[in-house]
């Protein structure tokens, strides 16, 4: 079987040295699950996306990080938009996900090359008292770390995520997990990542994302994740939509990333951010 074409490109950055790396195979028509595996585990991103064309502007996509398939990755979908734009296909683009449909739309301005997607319909639930604090203790937080005006919830917009909030930057900076426990309780809840949370203003917050259950630390950049928690946002009363909030994660990992999340009063949420090709 012939290698198909791999782009290589960063999402939620303008600089080639930050945001968080994806690779993009933009026809993989010829790729079973097991082949895409292999690659996303010898590339080593936190996800690849593996396209299929279905028309000028439809792909079929699917994700995979080094260790296992996941139902959608925000980051990879902005690398892959940005990716096809560069090749031709601008404007809207469909992608037909594990998770539903989700609509890309790509956009050239003085930044640079930048995508917006609209998750699938979103849902906040409860996260249990147990969850939580096995959460806390595999991250080796306490109780008293967390900030009682942001509780903990599980958020979902394509794929579910623990939603921790921390009232201090510092806490949230000291991010030194038991990586298998970590692992293991994901696994157990159907968690992709675990995302914390620091509140800086109504409108700008710090995050980092552990994401062990792919075979990595921590994810410089999650879009999926930054989905999840503007429904979260909306859910709680914590913004008043139209509402629009920016996300800086990476930066603790010398990898700045800029997510721009846009909070309607109902329905998908959108994320937005540039993308860059890595050059190889």
């Amino acid at each position: 079987m012939a290698m198909p074409e791999i782009l290589r490109y960063t999402a939620f950055s303008r600089d080639p040295m930050g945001g968080n790396p994806a690779g993009v195979v933009p026809d993989a028509s010829s790729l079973d699950a097991d082949a895409m595996q292999r690659i996303a585990r010898e590339l080593g991103y936190s996800e690849t996306a593996f396209l299929r064309p279905q028309g000028p502007q439809a792909f079929e996509v699917r994700y995979f990080s080094p260790e296992a398939e996941v139902p959608f990755c925000g980051h990879a979908t902005i690398a892959s938009a940005v990716a096809l734009a560069d090749r031709g296909h601008d404007g809207e683009l469909r992608f037909m996900t594990r998770a539903g449909e989700v609509r890309v739309e790509t956009a050239r301005d003085a930044s640079g090359a930048r995508a917006t997607l609209t998750s699938v319909s979103p849902e906040v639930s409860e996260a249990l008292d147990a969850l939580v604090a096995a959460a806390l203790g595999a991250l080796h937080w306490q109780p008293g770390d967390l900030d009682p005006a942001l509780p903990a919830r599980i958020g979902f917009a394509g794929a579910r995520h623990l939603i921790l909030a921390t009232h201090s930057r510092e806490r949230l900076a000291q991010l030194d997990y038991a990586f298998e426990p970590l692992r293991e309780l994901m696994l157990a809840h159907e968690l992709t990542t675990v995302a914390l949370v620091w509140r800086e203003s109504d409108s700008c917050y710090h995050v980092r994302n552990p994401f062990p259950v792919g075979g990595v630390v921590e994810d410089p950049a999650t879009g999926a994740a930054a989905a999840a928690f503007g429904a979260y946002l909306r859910e709680l009363g914590l913004v008043r939509p139209p509402a629009t909030v920016e996300l800086l994660q990476g930066a603790d990992m010398g990898r700045p990333s800029e997510l721009t999340v846009t909070i309607p009063a109902q329905g998908g949420i959108r994320v937005s951010g540039n993308a860059v090709a890595i050059a190889t």
